[in-house]
């Protein structure tokens, strides 16, 4: 049997499944956690690494391997290969202001045309012109830009900095794929190409970038000899995981939420509602991103005393529309709409509505209502959804599947829960492999097609 490994070096952990090539199925898998926080020493990652792999039994057997990961990050390297200073995750809003100050210099619509994107505060240059702005003495060390999965697929080649190598650290052996280059917001997916000008505005000079790979092709191996992949970025990845087809939109609960379709052209919005990322296929992913997602509900659970089953269960027991109650869940700011400064905010609430029913009922409805006016977003740069998958940890409550179909006013179909990142990635890595895609079989969903209740998003709108 012949294995190949796929990893999802996620915001919250490292995960690892290693997979048969012929036929797909799941041989092992392991995990460890990551730090918390919105920057992070990105050892820890490589440490994660080190210790999902011992715990899926080693890689020893693998013939190739892949890293899928949160996309954004910015890791600075200097000219010894040395991380200048802790990664700002792509969850990181200091940034905001460096975003504001980037498209008044550039201009949205030219942000849209020549990377497809308009950047906000998660986008690497949005990190650099922070640095420059807040670190100058550090952002004039910086001679080469990574993104997480970058990094780390360049220290598993067994690159790094080394003082006693004559030959350097070997920056020129960073290496990425399309999805990751295009969530920068100084590489365009309809030419392929970074764009040099924008990089350096930026961060005030040029640097180093990882060198963009097409899908399916190998990147080097492993000291031991185990072909390396090009990577994706996480979202990319679910989609090569799903097997998402033109048509298709997923609707991604996890950390953050965030709604995705594959098409076969190039999507640029000067809005900055839509992102005009790059797909791992060849394709395109038109992706509209929101902060707040599976965290709304942990966060109000919390509050309630109840853990996530029994929050699901006392959002069931309330009405449609939660007797009025609505929560704005910008806890954490928002990228879409792009507050990045503001804060969660209860309204609606009198003697009568006042229940942990509809606390809870209001919860679920105000996260998935954020995600509703993503699919909405979407669909006016032309995407077609002709079915609608929801994917991410938290889908697996009912109450969620349930008013998700309520909110959206459509059938929705729930994905078998699996680690679709991580699935992406070991595809990839058996693309990287034989030089063909592998035909898995697809993952089985569930429809599910309760009546649309359009009156939430209505009240929600009056607030949000």
């Amino acid at each position: 049997m012949t294995l190949v490994a796929g990893v999802d070096s996620s915001t919250q952990a490292c995960k690892i499944e290693i997979r048969d090539l012929a036929s797909g199925a799941l041989v092992r898998q392991g995990r460890a956690p990551h730090p918390h926080g919105t920057e992070v020493d990105p050892q820890a990652w490589w440490r994660a690494l080190m210790r999902a792999a011992e715990d899926a039994g080693g890689l020893a057997d693998v013939a190739a391997v892949s890293i899928a990961g949160q996309q954004h990050g910015m890791v600075p390297l200097d000219a010894r290969g040395t991380v200048i200073r802790p990664a700002l995750l792509w969850n990181d809003n200091r940034s905001a202001q460096a975003a504001a100050d980037l498209v008044a210099e550039v201009g949205a619509q030219t942000y849209a045309r020549r990377t497809g994107s308009v950047p906000v505060a998660s986008f690497t240059c949005s990190k650099l012109r922070w640095l420059r702005d807040h670190e100058p003495a550090s952002a004039t060390r910086v001679a080469a830009v990574a993104l997480p999965h970058d990094w780390l697929t360049w220290r598993l080649r067994g690159f790094g900095p080394g003082p006693d190598d004559p030959e350097g650290p070997a920056l020129d052996q960073l290496a990425t794929d399309r999805s990751e280059a295009s969530g920068t917001g100084y590489w365009s997916p309809a030419s392929g190409r970074y764009d040099t000008e924008l990089f350096t505005v930026a961060l005030g000079h040029d640097a180093l970038r990882p060198t963009v790979h097409p899908p399916g092709q190998a990147v080097g191996r492993t000291p031991t000899g185990m072909l390396v992949g090009p990577g994706a970025g996480d979202n990319a990845g679910a989609a090569l995981g799903l097997g998402l087809a033109e048509g298709d939109v997923a609707v991604s609960i996890g950390t953050s939420g965030t709604v995705f379709a594959v098409t076969g052209d190039p999507v640029a919005d000067p809005t900055g509602v839509v992102t005009g990322f790059a797909d791992a296929t060849g394709r395109f992913l038109p992706l509209v991103a929101t902060l707040n997602a599976a965290r709304v509900l942990s966060c109000v659970a919390s509050l309630l005393g109840v853990d996530l089953h029994t929050l699901g269960e006392l959002a069931l027991a309330a009405r449609p529309g939660a007797g009025g109650v609505v929560l704005v869940p910008y806890f954490e700011g928002e990228r879409t709409p792009n507050r990045p400064d503001a804060r969660a905010s209860i309204h609606g609430l009198s003697l009568a509505s006042c229940t942990r029913e509809n606390l809870a009922r209001a919860a679920v409805e105000g996260m998935l209502c954020g995600l509703a006016a993503g699919l909405d977003a979407l669909r006016s740069v032309g995407v077609r959804d002709r079915r609608l998958i929801l994917i991410g940890g938290a889908a697996r409550n009912p109450a969620v599947r349930t008013i998700a179909g309520e909110v959206f006013g459509r059938s929705v179909a729930v994905a078998q829960p699996q680690e679709y990142v991580a699935r992406g990635a070991a595809i990839q890595a058996a693309w990287a492999l034989t030089g063909q895609r592998p035909d898995w079989p697809p993952p089985p969903v569930t429809v599910h097609s309760p009546e649309p209740h359009p009156s939430i998003r209505e009240q929600f709108s009056t607030w949000a």
